[in-house]
């Protein structure tokens, strides 16, 4: 046997729509007597209770938008803080690949000064010790050159990758250019001795 359920709940509301009925006669009546009674106070009575809807509904409107507010704020104090980091990072990125191409140039002007100084090894192979002790270690301090621009190369990439400035990674890159700058003052010396 099947339960009737639409006839259960057609019951129930209907039995709360009496009672709904009644209790919104009863109020009804109440206002009348209280209108009766003292027309001004009942009036003042639902002014009283609009006004305080409306300052309710008015506090949670603007307390809406402080919130709002304070949510764009935020979004926008925390858009400028990834554009200023986005910003130091590409500037560091910047530095690092301009630091990286000096490097190169060094270790390319040492490789060439290397090469050009062979054309001297056979003119000074002939010639006194000194000299060939002084183009030895003009060679040696240009290979030690270009070693050192490739080690301050791969720290300066290790910097970048650790988002550190590169340019304060550049001992190596420092005593690059010394030591070719040294290496060629030696070579020099070579030659005219």
């Amino acid at each position: 046997m099947a339960v009737p359920w639409l006839r259960i709940l057609d019951t129930l509301i209907g039995v709360t729509d009496l009672a709904r009925s009644r209790r919104m006669r009863s109020m009804a009546s109440e206002n009348e007597t209280l209108q009766q009674a003292d027309p001004g106070r009942a009036l003042g009575g639902l002014e009283t209770r609009l006004a305080g809807v409306v300052v309710a509904a008015l506090k949670e409107a603007f307390d809406r938008d402080t919130r709002r507010l304070e949510l764009e704020r935020e979004q926008l104090e925390a858009e400028r803080n990834r554009a200023e980091r986005a910003l130091q990072l590409e500037l560091l990125r910047q530095a690092g690949d301009r630091e990286i191409g000096r490097l190169r140039l060094l270790a390319g002007v040492a490789v060439a000064s290397w090469l050009g100084t062979l054309f001297f090894a056979t003119r000074l192979t002939g010639g006194s010790v000194g000299a060939r002790v002084a183009l030895g270690a003009g060679w040696l301090l240009l290979l030690a050159a270009i070693g050192a621009s490739f080690s301050a190369q791969s720290t300066i990439a290790y910097a970048m990758e650790r988002e550190r400035d590169p340019r304060a990674a550049s001992v190596a890159g420092t005593l690059t250019l010394w030591l070719i700058i040294v290496a060629l003052a030696v070579i020099g010396i070579a030659v005219l001795v």
